[in-house]
């Protein structure tokens, strides 16, 4: 063996590494997604604080962890030219660690899962299966638009709402629970568009095919919108169908302050996109809080 892979092989990362590598900045979304599923789920919370501790953790700090180990991993050599000062190809994550820390990570959160109740196990295990999915090959997901954002949505919206629940009954949470966070994943479809602005360029020279690499920013944008927007519309209707008026207006007035948002993000996309990141998500978000408190006050009263 050459001194070079006796050196690689000896080197350990920095813990500030491993965290760089993890991305805390994106554990945010999951997380806020298993907290849906918590207040959705009914129960008491300060029962289950432990349960639901772990829950979180599970959610944003080790699937969400997980998944962007296995992206850095498998995109080392596109990040070397495009991004050289990430933790892999700048070298803080030395030899194969970047891989040990994947698999590692995935372990880890299956063992946290097993312990919180079968559904949140089987959640997990989709959920770990599709983060390996999205960056490895054969399947790759991330390479189209269509497949990647979907993923993406999955994971980062509907399986932490159904997980939050889960966690909160034991059971297989109410069709309810499951049609909101179908809903929200499928809006946040267009919310994985609009991130795919700002590596356009990069993706078009790489042959990724994201939708505005497909579409153009224009095309992508009005459909990013759309897709946002109607999983909404269809959550206020069905507030209103359960008998759920006043959670139905707020969702509307949510909604329709993002229409507002998204009529100056259709101007200039590419540029907004950020900003719209900013604040119509932030509503986006916050109207998935308002539908979860709206199903906790039917299952309260049940």
């Amino acid at each position: 063996m050459s001194n070079t892979n006796v050196t690689s092989l000896s080197l350990r990362p920095e813990p500030s590494a491993v965290l760089t590598l993890l991305k805390p900045i994106t554990w945010f979304p999951p997380m806020w997604a298993f907290g849906c599923g918590v207040v959705s789920g009914g129960g008491s919370i300060t029962q289950n604080w432990l349960a639901i501790f772990g829950g979180i953790l599970l959610a944003g700090p080790l699937v969400c962890g997980t998944s962007q180990a296995v992206n850095d991993w498998f995109d080392r050599h596109v990040d070397a030219i495009n991004e050289p000062n990430r933790p892999i190809p700048s070298g803080r994550i030395p030899g194969k660690w970047g891989l040990y820390i994947a698999i590692i990570w995935t372990l880890v959160s299956v063992l946290v899962a097993a312990t919180l109740g079968v559904w949140v196990f089987t959640a997990a295990l989709v959920g770990l299966t599709l983060a390996w999915a999205y960056s490895a090959p054969p399947f790759r997901l991330k390479m189209n638009g269509w497949w990647g954002n979907s993923a993406c949505a999955i994971c980062y919206e509907g399986l932490p709402w159904f997980t939050g629940a889960a966690l909160m009954t034991s059971l297989l949470p109410d069709t309810k629970i499951i049609s909101l966070a179908l809903l929200y994943s499928l809006g946040a479809h267009g919310i994985m568009t609009l991130n795919d602005f700002k590596a356009i360029e990069g993706d078009l020279k790489m042959g990724v095919r994201s939708l505005p690499a497909q579409l153009g920013v224009d095309r992508a944008a009005k459909l990013a919108c759309i897709v946002m927007a109607i999983p909404q519309l269809v959550v206020v209707g069905l507030l209103l169908s359960w008998g759920l008026t006043y959670f139905s207006i707020a969702v509307a007035l949510v909604l329709i302050t993002q229409v507002v948002l998204m009529s100056k993000l259709l101007k200039q996309p590419k540029e907004l996109a950020p900003w719209y990141n900013a604040t119509g998500i932030s509503l986006y978000v916050f109207g998935m809080l308002i539908s979860a408190f709206a199903i906790r006050s039917i299952v309260l009263v049940q």
